[in-house]
């Protein structure tokens, strides 16, 4: 390795020398030459393929622009309300029939209940989400599992090692740090990579805010189109109920079409929403009780309290209602971007909510025993019916806006193998990260008829709702924590300041919403548990067969002629399947990629990107290694496509290797040896195409019992060689690995694999089915992985 290093030094050193004349007599010679220099500087990076390749390809990486215009800002500023903030307008429908379940018993507590609202609105989703929490995006996405893979791109913290040098060379990898490395940021980043309790403890808060954003896609529609539908008078409490169960059928039966077409098309309905709220807000403000305005002053927080003591404390369970929907101005971020989302809150929906509030406890000032259905009580007569029709399409609305939230958490969950495989339809090509999870949606639809014939009342779903609200917020104030310490490298004061001041504000409320626990607050602890044993299962699983294969790839391979595209999760290294086909069928392909679809913990990646290859030594055997990697909201596409690009992108790799290969003439032919991970032979870049040939020939004899194609000198025989391999088809061969416990194993384990996750398997998707490959050109040969 030392010598291989120096070599490396000397080889760069090289390219950094001037032209030579003659090269710099030609403007075009001299762009080739630069070219030339950028790829031999870039053969300094570590081969992570455990050296299988001869040479190391390279194409230059772009950082694009997301400069927005403000015209274009102010346009999805204003699409955003109709996407984003459902969930939080619709929240005046119930916050104060949910804080004052046994009436008002002194005038004075609605003061009090308005200053908690005015500064949980001010502290939580303005200053906390709107102005810090946005900033601590994913390129552009947001979300749980953005801030997760945000950390898994600085620190190696994920369970699962697939981590290789050459993806932090794509574009959106990279990380713009505020200041130079300090001492403190590397020490965390340094336990955290040590530290196995550490990275469990960040999986496990992850998957846990994830469940909860899936309960709020249950809870969401229940409490919503509940609140709404309630207005009609004078209906029984039943009635209400099935009315209510029939829209959330109909709404769970359209989400096929996509948030595209079912969310926008009624977002003009979110703005009148709004219009209303405040517009109604005002008149109550004026015509019943201006002196509530009283209430932005904090000092009457500390006498409610002191007044109402353990019952003001269990009444702040239904104040955290205010703010549900709040983390939808994060997850759903990507569909926007930062100064759009800053720009729609704090212009429309920050003032309209406050003077709903304010005009809803100035019209309680007068008539306190109105607080069972303060909403609609308030709105004045002849706006009464209008008001009711926005109402309910505003709760349409933000069902809608959580329901899709779950789609997108769930697909971006799955690439980073921590859901079970169920189908992903994108279904818009306006909008990438739109889609529709039919098994999940039907899921969700059952959640959501048997919670709400269950609970009946807001009040109840109330109960469960706000534990889900606040859980999630909780895991985002630590995991934003965790980026200011070792990504942004804040002073500590200040994220001493951030962590302090909002992981009391949530504790205190969460502390509060536990205490309903009994009376329906048991709900989305329920099915986080639920999610949480399945995604932890299917991602233990995963991780244990991905170390099998790490551990048993194998060292040596016996060819016979063939051609095809052999699917593995490895992303190094010989698959344990491939020898194990070809002991089962007489032929394989006269080329063969091993292909590895690889999931990166960004959003996306370009597609001039996408493709990173390798050659598995002799080159005259025609294997290559290639890894495909996506983003967590890429799209895979159809095979025909699929084949296409991977085609024309080994062609350029091929064209390229020749180019490194031949431009450049060998002064000292070093030692070479066997390596000792891979079983293949490295041959530095910096040997020539005839020492190459030398090579192979010396060194066949240890590839017994295979027949070897004869050598295709060039890149354009290569690749006319790999076209004619092409016109006789692509064909597809996967393993269906059989995943069991050692015989050895502990209960717990036997459980885990044995049953959860045999079972879990079985009953969602295969593999081939997640990537569309035509059944015609599949071939499937059965293992067995003992973990």
């Amino acid at each position: 390795m030392a010598e291989m290093n120096k070599m490396e030094t000397e080889l760069t050193e090289e390219a950094d020398q001037p032209t030579t004349n003659a090269a710099a007599a030609s403007p075009e010679k001299e762009t080739n030459m630069n070219e030339r220099k950028v790829s031999w500087a870039k053969l300094r990076r570590v081969d992570s393929l455990n050296m299988e390749a001869g040479s190391v390809s390279f194409k230059p990486t772009h950082h694009v622009s997301h400069q927005a215009s403000w015209q274009r800002t102010l346009n999805l500023a204003f699409q955003s309300i109709g996407v984003i903030y459902g969930d939080i307008g619709t929240s005046p429908l119930y916050v104060y029939a949910s804080t004052f379940p046994d009436g008002i018993d002194n005038n004075n507590d609605i003061l009090g209940v308005l200053s908690l609202i005015i500064y949980t609105i001010v502290l939580v989703p303005m200053i906390k989400y709107v102005f810090i929490v946005l900033w601590a995006n994913d390129n552009g996405d947001g979300g749980t599992f953005a801030l997760y893979s945000l950390i898994c791109r600085y620190a190696k913290v994920g369970l699962i090692p697939k981590d290789q040098p050459e993806d932090r060379e794509l574009s959106n990898y990279r990380l713009d740090t505020a200041s130079n490395q300090l001492r403190r940021a590397q020490k965390i980043k340094e336990k955290l990579e040590k530290s196995k309790a550490a990275k469990i403890v960040l999986f496990l808060s992850t998957i846990m805010g994830t469940s909860m954003v899936i309960g709020d896609g249950v809870l969401t529609p229940c409490i919503s189109v509940l609140s709404a539908v309630g207005g009609i008078k004078p209906l029984h409490q039943d009635a209400v109920v099935f009315i209510s169960i029939g829209i959330l059928i109909i709404l769970f039966c359209v989400q096929r079409f996509g948030t595209d077409k079912v969310g926008y098309s009624f977002a003009p309905a979110i703005c009148l929403w709004f219009l209303f709220i405040a517009g109604i807000g005002l008149y109550n403000l004026f015509k019943h009780d201006v002196r509530i305005l009283r209430a932005f002053n904090p000092k009457y927080i500390v006498d409610y309290f002191r007044r109402n003591g353990k019952k003001g404390w269990v009444s702040i369970g239904g104040i955290v209602l205010c703010i549900t929907g709040t983390e939808a101005m994060f997850a759903d971020l990507g569909h926007f971007n930062v100064r759009a989302v800053q720009l729609s809150f704090s212009g429309i929906v920050f003032p309209s909510i406050l003077l709903a509030y304010i005009g809803q406890a100035a019209y309680l000032s007068k008539f306190p025993d109105h607080v069972g259905n303060t909403f609609y009580d308030s709105i004045p007569g002849p706006l009464y019916w209008p008001t009711f029709v926005v109402a309910n399409a505003a709760a349409i609305i933000a069902s809608q806006a959580m329901i899709s939230g779950a789609f997108a958490i769930i697909s971006q969950s799955l690439s980073l193998s921590c859901f079970p495989r169920v189908k992903v339809v994108h279904t818009s090509t306006k909008y990438e990260g739109q889609v529709y999870i039919p098994e999940v949606n039907y899921a969700l639809m059952v959640a959501c008829v048997i919670v709400t014939y269950a609970f009946k009342t807001t009040e109840q779903i109330g109960h469960a709702y706000g534990i889900a609200v606040v859980a999630v917020m909780l895991i985002t104030t630590s995991l934003v924590t965790l980026i200011m310490l070792v990504i942004w490298k804040t002073k500590i004061w200040w994220i001493s300041l951030f962590f302090i001041i909002f992981t009391s504000i949530e504790l205190i409320y969460f502390s509060s919403v536990l205490y309903k626990f009994t009376q329906g607050g048991y709900l989305p602890l329920a099915f986080s548990l639920v999610l949480m044993i399945m995604m932890g299962i299917w991602h233990y699983a995963q991780q244990q067969r991905y170390l099998f294969e790490l551990k048993n790839k194998r060292k040596d391979i016996v060819r016979i002629p063939g051609v095809g595209l052999l699917y593995s999760e490895l992303v190094q290294g010989i698959p344990p399947i491939f020898p194990h086909f070809i002991s089962n069928i007489p032929s394989i392909h006269s080329v063969i990629v091993f292909v590895s679809i690889k999931s990166i913990p960004i959003s996306k990646v370009a597609l001039e990107e996408r493709f990173l290859f390798r050659q598995v030594e002799p080159k005259e055997s025609k294997i290559f290694r290639c890894v495909v990697r996506y983003g967590y909201k890429d799209l895979i596409e159809e095979p025909k496509d699929f084949e296409h690009q991977l085609m024309e992108n080994l062609k350029e790799f091929i064209r390229h290797e020749h180019f490194i290969l031949e431009s450049r003439p060998i002064e000292q032919t070093p030692e070479i040896g066997n390596d000792s991970h891979s079983g293949f032979h490295q041959i530095p870049s910096r040997v020539s195409s005839s020492s190459i040939q030398s090579f192979n020939a010396a060194k066949s004899s240890n590839f017994s019992n295979r027949i070897i194609p004869n050598p295709v000198h060039g890149a354009e025989q290569e690749m006319q060689f790999l076209q004619r391999a092409v016109d006789q088809g692509v064909f597809y061969l996967m393993g269906e690995a059989e995943v069991v416990a050692k015989p050895d194993s502990t209960l717990l384990k036997k459980f885990v694999i044995n049953c959860g996750y045999s079972f879990l398997r079985k009953n969602f998707r295969e593999g081939d089915k997640m990537l569309a490959i035509p059944r015609t050109r599949l071939l499937k040969v059965g293992m067995t992985y003992e973990i």
